[in-house]
């Protein structure tokens, strides 16, 4: 058995034993996943907003989705929308796939200006001068009812883009640059 296989199926053994509680009522109101059908359910925690939305069907993504989200994730402190890269969606998806749930995605951020990013790099040294989120290629999550240690191992073990930890601010950075794990 190879290293992301290995770290796939203990995620999965974590999510099914240690990690059983229960999802809020948006996730749990949710029909089962239909083939070929990508659905992701998103709460911001900084401006409240839900987002509920399939994003894609039979590998196409939906144009007129992909926009709601751009909306969605914008910079909330500029208002600024930008384009958010399909491929961060499609990890958050697999993501879910692997732990085996349907559970909402807090965002802590998504994209963010340059002029924002500049700002936290001002209080912050663990904010990055070229951030993805940026570019949209990057998002600050949690998933609800499930802890951020088994969030990152998952996204670890799919070796899709970078992957950060943030144990004390309780989140998972993804993006969809190289990979490599901080």
């Amino acid at each position: 058995m190879d290293r992301r296989s290995f770290l796939a199926l203990g995620a999965k053994a974590a999510a099914g034993i240690l990690f059983t509680q229960t999802v809020p009522a948006l996730a749990s109101s949710r029909p089962r996943a239909e083939e070929g059908v990508k659905n992701l359910a998103f709460y911001h925690t900084h401006t409240r907003e839900c987002l509920d939305i399939t994003y894609a069907r039979n590998g196409v993504h939906d144009l007129k989705a992909l926009c709601q989200i751009n909306k969605y994730l914008r910079d909330f402190r500029t208002s600024e929308v930008h384009p958010i890269d399909p491929a961060i969606l499609d990890i958050l998806w697999q993501i879910q796939q692997e732990i085996g749930c349907r559970s909402t995605y807090e965002i802590i951020s998504g994209y963010r200006s340059p002029k924002t990013n500049r700002r936290l790099r001002g209080k912050s040294a663990g904010v990055a001068k070229r951030s993805l989120h940026m570019n949209g290629q990057a998002v600050d999550i949690r998933l609800t009812g499930k802890n951020t240690r088994l969030v990152r191992d998952c996204a670890v073990a799919l070796e899709q883009g970078g992957v950060g930890y943030y144990a004390s601010s309780d989140f998972v950075h993804i993006d969809t640059g190289r990979f490599r794990v901080w």
